[in-house]
Formats: structure tokens, C-alpha cells, sequence
């Protein structure tokens, strides 16, 4: 196929890039949009002005310095040949999924394939409007999050999914969403997700975040809210095989209301320079469940930041959260967990783990595990362990016959074990499994 996908937004030449977001949303205004979007925007970009981007002396992103990344001028805009874009990197094999595609943000219908999947509604979030869901829906869970970033988001957004599920409707196959970042000069892209999952309703959803070969450096602020409606469940992967050029601020805020579950398996491989995870769970009703799970194999002098909050807001729920980091090399792995229990939370069962394992005598990691308790009647744990590669155990197995690669593969499947064998779906798991050997092998 061949064409150009744009948006709305011109691109603006200025001194800074927040001379150039000031002047980027002034032009918004002037759009043509629903009068309740207009008055969204004004009050997240007034809160935006306010705060600014955020500092290493924000508590919050100590170990995450951002100026490097906001401290230049980007296109805010480009017109993409979409003719040749490469989806093959995002290929999961075994995975029969109906697939949806957006490019820098961009919805590309050529590209997705839905088929006739009835009681299932996808479209570019900024045709989305008019949906009954979406009035209900949007900018009404992260941007009551402190995280300024969501502000600007929900301030200048021009693209995105817009994604509902019928209720009582169980899809048939998997959605696979590929995230893919191109364009030939540096681009800042502001992509807005929401998805609502009606009572009754099931989902498997995976997303994969790639590279065009050739693309220039990009910086992506990517919010996506999660409506988990009554006795719904939702199986979420993010998969983070984006290249170097790539970085990626992203946050995700998940609303849970009763007999809900929500899983959410988080992996990061070796490729974009920098990556900023927020993910957000509330579980607003009684009889709710979540589990986070994460995988983060790094290298080279990536930043991999994962922040997370579970926030138990009413009796008898349950929470799980098990993350692993394997930092290589010159690499930085970061951790916040925070668990709250909130005073009319009883019968809380919460569980929160962080292990590390640090391959490299440069390699670093920072890591937060924090448990608030406000009930008396609960049972919660948290938990955090920080080792060095075994030496011993990799002379065990070359001792035995076992070549160097291998032996090393070996110790690190079976400490990412724990984690990936809680994935739901078989083929994202061997998948996984598969990028955590070829992370290794680069070597």
C-alpha cells in the first residue's frame, strides 16, 4: 500500500520544546472539538504549566532523569509513508490474534485485521467522541494520578485507540496492537488509549512496541485507561522490543469494579534508550483481583523506570505483583511498588515482590518496595532480593559440559522462571522466553 498518515497538529518551530507545545496547543483550541474536550484540555494543560515536566528532586523521579529528553525541539508532527513500514519485528509466533497497528499513534486501518468480530469496537480515538462510553470514560482515571505527564497528554493529544467490548462478548482470538515509531527527522508523539471492557466481558490484549530500521531519535508520551467493568477480566502483555532511537514515557491507569480481574505482564528487552513506566490499579469495589508481572532484561546504558500502585479502595480484594530486573552491562533497572490499603480495605490480601539479578559490575539498580496499610484486618507482604550473577553455579554447569551461553541462559531462565510461568497465554510466553535468550546471547 502507499499514502501519508497525518493529524491535526502543524508543526511548530520554536526555541524550546515547551515554547513549542505552548504554541501546539493554542492551535488545538482553535479545532473544531466537543465543548467538554476543549474544557479537558485547558484544565490538564493549566496543571501541565504549573508543574512542568518533572526533576530528579520530584521524589517520584529521583532516578530518572529526563532533561536530556525534554531539553530539545522535536517535530510534533510528520506526514509517515506508511508504504514500506516492516511489521515483521513484532511477529509473535504461534499467536493467532486479530491485529491492530498505529503508527506513531495512528490508527492504520489498512494495515489492522479485525475481521467480523461482533460486540467489538475499535476506532482512532479522536472519531470517538460521540461514543457513549468515551463521555462516561475519558480522562477520569489518570488524570487524577500526580503525574504531570498525563496532564500533558490529555492537553495536546492528537491520536490514539479508542477500544470497547460489548458485554457478556468473549473475543475470539487475542488482540495484538503493534506500537511502531518511524520517521526520518526527531518527533515527539503524544498517542491517548482508552479501552472499556463491559460486565461480563473477556479479553486478551497484547501490545508490541517496535522500530522502523533507519528511524530518527523519537520520544513518545503514551496514556492508556483501562475500565475493567463487573465480573470482566483482562490479560494485558506490554512487550518493550522498541530500538535504541526509541523512548518511551507510558502510562497506564486500570478501574476495576467488582468480581473484575485484571492481569498485567510487563517485559522490556534490550533496544530503546529509555523507558518510563506508570502503572496504576484501583480497585474500586469489593471482590476484585489484579497481578502484575514483570520481566526486564536490559543492556547497553538503558533506563528502564517501572512505577507502579495498587490501591485497595474496599473490602475482600486481592492483589499479586511480582517483578524481575536483569540488568546488563551499563544498564539502569528502577523499581517503585507501592501497595496502599485504604482504612475500609479489610480482608486485603496483597502481595508485592522485586528480585534482581545483576549481570555486570556497572550495571545498577534502584528499587522502592512500599506497603501503606491503613486497615487492621489483612494480610500483606513485600519484599525485595539483590544479587550478583552466580559465578559458582555457571562453573557447576560448564563443569558438567555445558558451554559458557548456554549455562548462562540456563541460570537466567530459571530466574525469570517464577514470573513467566504465570503467563496466561503459551505462545507470549515462549516468545518471551525466546527474547530473554537471544538478550543474553548478544554477548
Amino acid at each position: 500500500m502507499s499514502g501519508l498518515i497525518t493529524n491535526n497538529m502543524s508543526t511548530t518551530v520554536a526555541n524550546s520544546l515547551f515554547g513549542q507545545l505552548t504554541s501546539t496547543f493554542q492551535e488545538l483550541e482553535a479545532t473544531n472539538e466537543p465543548s467538554f474536550l476543549r474544557t479537558l484540555r485547558q484544565e490538564a494543560f493549566a496543571r501541565f504549566q504549573k508543574e512542568g515536566f518533572p526533576t530528579v528532586k520530584n521524589e517520584e523521579w529521583k532516578y530518572t532523569n529526563i532533561h536530556p529528553l525534554v531539553s530539545k525541539t522535536y517535530l510534533l508532527n510528520e506526514d509517515v509513508d506508511v508504504a514500506d513500514i516492516d511489521l515483521s519485528k513484532a511477529d509473535i509466533p504461534e499467536l493467532d490474534a486479530h491485529r491492530i497497528v498505529l503508527v506513531n499513534g495512528q490508527y492504520v486501518l489498512a494495515f489492522s485485521s479485525l475481521e467480523d468480530e461482533v460486540g467489538l469496537k475499535v476506532k482512532p480515538i479522536e472519531e470517538a467522541a460521540e461514543e457513549v462510553n468515551f463521555q462516561k470514560h475519558f480522562a477520569q482515571y489518570a488524570d487524577k494520578s500526580d503525574n504531570p505527564l498525563v496532564a500533558l497528554n490529555t492537553a495536546l493529544y492528537t491520536s490514539g485507540l479508542y477500544l470497547e467490548v460489548a458485554k457478556g462478548k468473549v473475543l475470539s482470538k487475542p488482540l495484538h496492537i503493534i506500537h511502531v515509531a518511524t520517521g526520518k527527522q526527531e518527533f515527539f508523539a503524544q498517542t491517548r488509549n482508552l479501552y472499556v471492557i463491559e460486565p461480563n466481558a473477556e479479553v486478551e490484549i497484547v501490545e508490541s512496541f517496535v522500530t522502523v530500521e533507519g528511524a530518527a531519535y523519537n520520544l513518545h508520551n503514551k496514556v492508556t485507561e483501562i475500565v475493567v467493568e463487573e465480573n470482566a477480566k483482562v490479560q494485558h502483555y506490554y512487550l518493550q522490543t522498541a530500538a535504541k532511537e526509541s523512548n518511551y514515557f507510558t502510562h497506564t491507569e486500570v478501574y476495576q469494579t467488582r468480581y473484575s480481574l485484571y492481569n498485567n505482564y510487563n517485559c522490556s528487552f534490550p533496544g530503546a534508550s529509555f523507558v518510563r513506566n506508570n502503572i496504576n490499579v484501583r480497585l474500586d469495589a469489593e471482590n476484585v483481583e489484579s497481578h502484575l508481572y514483570g520481566i526486564n532484561l536490559l543492556a547497553d546504558k538503558q533506563l528502564v523506570d517501572n512505577h507502579t500502585i495498587v490501591d485497595h479502595l474496599k473490602p475482600n480484594c486481592e492483589s499479586y505483583e511480582w517483578y524481575k530486573n536483569i540488568p546488563q552491562e551499563e544498564s539502569t533497572a528502577v523499581f517503585n511498588g507501592k501497595i496502599f490499603v485504604r482504612q475500609d480495605a479489610q480482608k486485603t490480601n496483597a502481595f508485592q515482590q522485586n528480585n534482581n539479578m545483576l549481570m555486570g559490575d556497572k550495571a545498577t539498580v534502584y528499587t522502592k518496595p512500599q506497603l501503606e496499610i491503613f486497615a487492621d484486618d489483612v494480610k500483606c507482604s513485600h519484599g525485595c532480593t539483590m544479587g550478583q550473577f552466580e559465578d559458582d553455579s555457571l562453573f557447576y554447569l560448564r563443569a558438567r559440559g555445558i558451554g559458557e551461553e548456554s549455562a548462562r541462559i540456563l541460570l537466567v531462565h530459571a530466574f525469570a522462571f517464577d514470573v513467566t510461568s504465570r503467563f496466561s497465554n503459551e505462545a507470549v510466553r515462549n516468545y518471551v522466553e525466546g527474547l530473554v535468550a537471544k538478550g543474553l546471547e548478544r554477548k
